[in-house]
């Protein structure tokens, strides 16, 4: 690769995303791990993403991030987002499992471009989103059993954002996330994310796609009552609230006529939302957590 950098940001930051990333909400010591957590797969996911490179040139340079994350006498300063990532892992006793099953997923896209059914879509999911909700399990020293519950809602947020952009993903990259065999099905073609509308066979199969949604998100819906954590209870509850809003708009609106998206009176309504409906003690849990937090910023 010659002098070319490793790395392709897109410019993307945690502020660009539908679904809170190690915002405030969560412990203040934990942040800066979930901000480098977030680094690592912006990342990987922009070298994925971009459409100037081929993709052998993906599959190598996500093969370097994978080799830097395994390697701990990899020094090459062009991987220095792994390196971070490698220590934070370290300091943090979490394995390094779910980053590598970020890089697998990220590998298939470049490989990649259709799934045939909704469990192929799970199984994708199940290594490009899941991981990221083991994670911050793995990090707040949650019970592992709470896995399901948490891979059941990081698969729906991935499938909403796959809903979004649906007609961008096809145009920029060739991929689409929609199941071929739901399209064909209803006498349709890839083509369809061309026009400029949902015609009403394509209504169809994106409201299928969003019950798949609420079936996934109520598998997972009740996961804050189960968390240690109050702070990270509150964060979920979030975006829940979050997901259900994003969910009922593009139910609303047609994601082929312009973008869906959530405003930020959306994001301060459902915050709220999800304060209101936490038990009265795990409120008060997170209320004293917060004060301890402002108490005492360097713990």
């Amino acid at each position: 690769m010659g002098d070319d950098p490793i790395e392709k940001p897109s410019g993307k930051t945690a502020k660009d995303e539908n679904f809170p990333v190690g915002s405030w909400l969560l412990p203040a010591q934990l942040r800066p791990h979930v901000a480098t957590f977030y680094s690592f797969a912006r990342a990987i996911d922009d070298i994925a993403d971009n459409p100037d490179l081929d993709p052998r040139d993906k599959l190598r340079r996500l093969t370097r991030f994978e080799e830097a994350l395994l390697n701990e006498d990899d020094d090459d300063p062009a991987l220095e987002t792994a390196h971070q990532m490698r220590r934070s892992l370290f300091e943090t006793f979490v394995t390094r499992q779910h980053c590598l099953h970020l890089i697998a997923a990220f590998k298939q896209d470049t490989e990649k471009l259709r799934y045939e059914t909704w469990d192929e879509l799970m199984h994708y999911c199940s290594l490009s989103a899941n991981p990221v909700g083991r994670y911050l399990l793995d990090l707040h020293r949650e019970d592992k059993a709470l896995y399901p519950q948490s891979d059941a809602i990081c698969s729906a947020l991935q499938i909403l954002n796959h809903l979004q952009d649906c007609q961008e993903d096809y145009q920029r990259l060739d991929r689409v996330y929609v199941p071929l065999e739901w399209l064909e099905g209803s006498g349709l073609s890839v083509s369809v994310l061309m026009q400029e509308r949902s015609p009403p066979k394509f209504r169809k199969v994106l409201n299928r796609c969003l019950e798949g949604v609420e079936r996934l998100m109520a598998t997972g819906r009740d996961l804050p009552e189960h968390l240690s954590s109050p702070r990270l209870a509150m964060e979920v509850s979030v975006i829940i609230r979050l997901a259900e809003r994003l969910t009922a708009l593009l139910k609303e609106g047609d994601p082929l006529a312009g973008r869906v998206g959530l405003t930020k009176a959306d994001f301060a309504w459902c915050g709220l939302r999800a304060l209101g409906g936490m038990p009265i003690q795990r409120a008060l849990a997170f209320f004293r957590a917060e004060r301890s937090n402002h108490a005492s910023p360097g713990s």
